[in-house]
């Protein structure tokens, strides 16, 4: 019998809020890296490196810097990962083996996707906002502006502004394309390795069942998964970020494909994984705090 869609909601609550305290540093950092402006010739840029932009976020803004932008997807965590974690349910409830043999890795690769792309409509306005607040120190000023490293108050103030002036609904939901080639790439990959990692620690450890792994285990496939949600699409987030922040009125990309091209013109591939080497060191324990928070959330809801 499958789990309830309010067992799915809370547990995916918490640990997405696990994953949204222990990665949102590293995601600022990141987002930093990939929307920085292009210098002029003969300037240097921005960040030198993920390590800069840090010293330099740190002393523009205090620690508090780091976790910049959190309150938009702190304030819809509950809502997405509701869809993400009951998507995901109700794709395991239409993968269940007759028979009874539990779940393998490929069916939670296709629960993954169907998981993935739910959760893309509500991850694509979450993530414009965020990605306003934290790229703002480098935004071009609002008209009138005169201070463009405080452009928006904070996540209200962002939706009130791209919802007034820059087409509504529509302007929350640029970049869409490439979230949902993100999320539903990236929530197939993360889910099927979680699993395939998780039996193989079961087989090495003798037992029969993955219910029996221990935090240590869990720590270990949580961090791997979430290695493996970004290493096929972290060229799609980059192109994510940069259509989410580009200005409304003087647009630098017609679309994601036109981004996509400028961005490889201008810098070949090594254009699509700025800010790589920060993705790579939040996944392992976001994720593994993600899916500690999600696994113990289950068991303490799980009937006796």
């Amino acid at each position: 019998m499958g789990r309830s869609a309010l067992t799915d909601f809370t547990a995916g609550t918490i640990g997405g809020a696990c994953q949204l305290i222990t990665g949102h540093p590293f995601d600022t950092i990141k987002v930093k890296l990939q929307s920085q402006p292009r210098p002029l010739p003969g300037e240097a840029q921005l960040y030198s490196s993920a390590v800069d932009a840090v010293k330099k976020t740190v002393q523009q803004q205090g620690p508090g810097g780091l976790f910049r932008g959190l309150g938009a997807p702190l304030a819809t965590v509950a809502l997405f990962n509701a869809v993400l974690f009951a998507a995901r349910g109700q794709m395991e409830n239409l993968l269940v083996h007759e028979d009874g043999t539990p779940f393998t890795a490929g069916d939670q690769f296709v629960a993954g996707m169907g998981a993935g792309a739910a959760a893309s409509f509500l991850a694509c306005p979450t993530e414009l906002i965020k990605c306003r607040l934290q790229a703002q120190s480098h935004l071009p000023p609002l008209d009138g502006d005169e201070a463009p490293k405080q452009r928006y108050r904070g996540p209200r103030d962002v939706a009130r502004h791209v919802w007034r002036h820059e087409g509504g609904l529509r302007g929350l939901y640029k970049g869409l394309g490439p979230t949902l080639t993100r999320e539903v790439i990236g929530s197939a990959c993360m889910f099927g390795v979680y699993e395939l990692v998780k039996i193989q620690l079961a087989h090495l450890q003798g037992y029969d069942n993955v219910t029996h792994l221990g935090l240590g285990s869990m720590i270990l496939a949580g961090g791997v998964a979430g290695v493996f949600f970004w290493l096929p699409v972290y060229p799609a987030d980059i192109v994510k970020s940069r259509l989410q922040v580009d200005d409304f009125k003087q647009p630098a990309y017609r679309g994601a494909l036109d981004c996509a091209r400028q961005m490889y013109s201008a810098g070949g591939l090594r254009s699509f994984f700025k800010g790589f080497d920060v993705a790579m060191m939040r996944s392992f324990p976001a994720n593994a705090a993600c899916f500690v928070g999600y696994e113990a959330a289950l068991r303490m809801l799980r009937p006796k």
